[in-house]
């Protein structure tokens, strides 16, 4: 028997590749669109009824209201790291597997993450701008040489690995927090772990890789920020809701945080797809669309760089991501319960 898989967020790159490759014993139906409540009305009863695996990317929002209407549901499978957009209680009562992908990207996101302390520390896009804009150059955009700097890793998981790596072939030294230590970074990067508040006061660059949980929701407050480093360079490739963007934003207008890099945009599926928005302020729809207004203020200064959540897109990912959601779809078919979250 067929194996029915719906995948939704489904970007060209990906269509291209399910194309040049076949999947045999599965049928495998796309949509550019998230999963949410309202999306479930283009779904045809025929569809919700003999659909087996679903696949989702970041944006969509599976509740207990969309699991109760997949009426043969075993799998979901997600292609990325985070779930917190999953109602994990009523998989685990309907006994559906949920398969995440904790690697997906760790290596594009850092190579991402060191593009963007080079932009920051040589001032590369406003002299971009400058020279765009037909003004005169008249010198200025002093930098620094990165082996004269540290580095703050917060968050040493496979993405904050991947970046210790790469700063360190630039002779970075590099510090970390982490609530877990990693012995084979320390041995092959000389890596040395410290509380966060500690870090802040060290670091000339802090960058962010750890995950969204409870208890990292605003680690990044007023207590560590306003004990930061005099010109500090402030970099979030992971999730916005780790980092208070008030906060964020008021010891960069004073000049105590000197420039930021944001790749993360507060609670994703608000600002993407949410269409009848003005029924659905919920008290932390509230909260995302407030911290949406202090990246509006950020994307006006020119020492800020603010960009699409795009640190994962690299075809490379994308191909390896996709072959992985696979492997993981077949495994969980046979039972296997070590690629399973729950």
């Amino acid at each position: 028997m067929a194996i029915n898989i719906l995948m939704f967020e489904i970007k060209e790159a990906e269509k291209q590749y399910l194309e040049e490759h076949p999947f045999e014993g599965y049928n495998i139906t796309t949509f550019e669109e998230c999963l949410d409540e309202d999306f479930l009305h283009n779904l045809s009863p025929e569809l919700l009824e003999n659909t087996h695996v679903i696949s989702i990317f970041n944006n969509s929002t599976v509740t207990k209201e969309v699991l109760k209407n997949f009426k043969n549901l075993r799998i979901i499978s997600v292609r990325a790291a985070h779930f917190d957009h999953i109602c994990i209680s009523t998989c685990e009562d309907k006994n559906i597997a949920v398969v995440n992908i904790p690697q997906f990207g760790a290596q594009s996101v850092a190579e991402y993450t060191i593009g963007l302390i080079i932009n920051l520390v040589r001032n590369i896009i406003p002299a971009n701008n400058l020279i765009k804009s037909g003004e005169k150059y008249f010198g200025g955009f002093l930098g620094r040489d990165l082996d004269n700097l540290t580095l703050g890793i917060a968050g040493t998981g496979i993405t904050g690995a991947y970046v210790c790596k790469f700063a360190k072939a630039f002779g970075m030294k590099v510090i970390a927090y982490d609530t877990k230590t990693k012995q084979e970074l320390i041995d092959k990067y000389e890596l040395q772990y410290m509380p966060l508040s500690d870090l802040v006061k060290q670091a000339d660059i802090v960058t962010v890789h750890l995950d969204y949980m409870p208890e990292t929701y605003h680690l990044f407050d007023e207590e560590i920020l306003s004990n930061c480093k005099d010109g500090l360079y402030f970099i979030n490739t992971s999730k916005s809701e780790i980092v208070d963007l008030e906060v964020l934003l008021k010891y960069f207008e004073t000049g105590k945080i000197k420039k930021i890099a944001l790749d993360t945009s507060p609670c994703e599926s608000i600002c993407y797809n949410c269409k009848n928005l003005s029924d659905k302020l919920y008290p932390s729809n509230l909260e995302c669309l407030n911290q949406m207004e202090f990246i509006k203020k950020f994307c006006k200064h020119e020492n800020a760089i603010i960009t699409p959540c795009i640190a994962y897109a690299t075809q490379d990912a994308i191909d390896n991501n996709l072959t992985q959601t696979m492997i993981n779809i077949k495994k969980a078919m046979n039972g296997d319960r070590m690629c399973r979250i729950v």
